[in-house]
């Protein structure tokens, strides 16, 4: 079967996007050369994103325009409480929550010696120098319920064991391995507030 050259590269393309197999690819692909105005609209959003989008020096979660975002700008926000979670994309999980008054460190990523992923590659290191600078008086962890995850957060505990700061992880009511993002914002909201201390 015959495909231009250029729809079959954008095919292969979308497919490489997460959730999105052969079939949604060829829709979606035709529904852009359909719909040039939704096409150019997205070309335009896309160009933005990566001209303007990065990663805040700080907490290592999403940031625009500037090297800080507006989260750990904002000195309204309870310094005393520090949420470390797994990608950037977790801070909007959490905050839709309503619980807008802490501040986050992404740390990219999680513990996994198969996958080659060492702490030395994740943002772990820079995380006693920020507790300290910062004065936070209780870490929460919020990761995904598995396995990985959990050796992460092991091995957070164990880093921070000597630091004045009160350690918890949210009590998520999830089955093994599945994604924080699958939660709605009660359920979010709720696992929080349940949280338990473990150090």
């Amino acid at each position: 079967m015959w495909i231009p050259s250029s729809l079959k590269k954008l095919i292969e393309n979308l497919r490489k996007l997460p959730g999105i197999g052969e079939r949604s690819a060829y829709r979606i692909a035709y529904f852009l050369i359909k719909y040039r105005d939704v096409l150019n609209d997205i070309v335009d959003s896309l160009e933005e994103v990566d001209e303007n989008v990065t990663l805040c020096k700080i907490c290592h979660g999403f940031a625009e325009g500037k090297d800080i975002c507006p989260i750990c700008e904002d000195e309204r926000r309870d310094a005393g409480i520090l949420c470390i979670v797994e990608k950037p994309e977790d801070v909007f999980i959490v905050e839709s929550a309503g619980l807008h008054g802490w501040k986050y460190h992404v740390l990219g990523g999680l513990l996994s010696p198969v996958k080659g992923v060492t702490p030395d590659k994740l943002n772990i290191f820079d995380l006693r120098d920020r507790i300290k600078n910062e004065n936070f008086k209780e870490i929460v962890i919020a990761l995904n319920p598995n396995i990985e995850a959990e050796a992460t957060a092991n091995y957070l505990i164990d880093l921070l064991e000597d630091m004045n700061v009160v350690i918890s992880k949210i009590a998520i009511g999830l089955p093994q391995g599945a994604d924080i993002a699958l939660l709605d914002p009660y359920t979010i909201k709720e696992s929080i507030k349940g949280r338990r201390r473990v150090k």
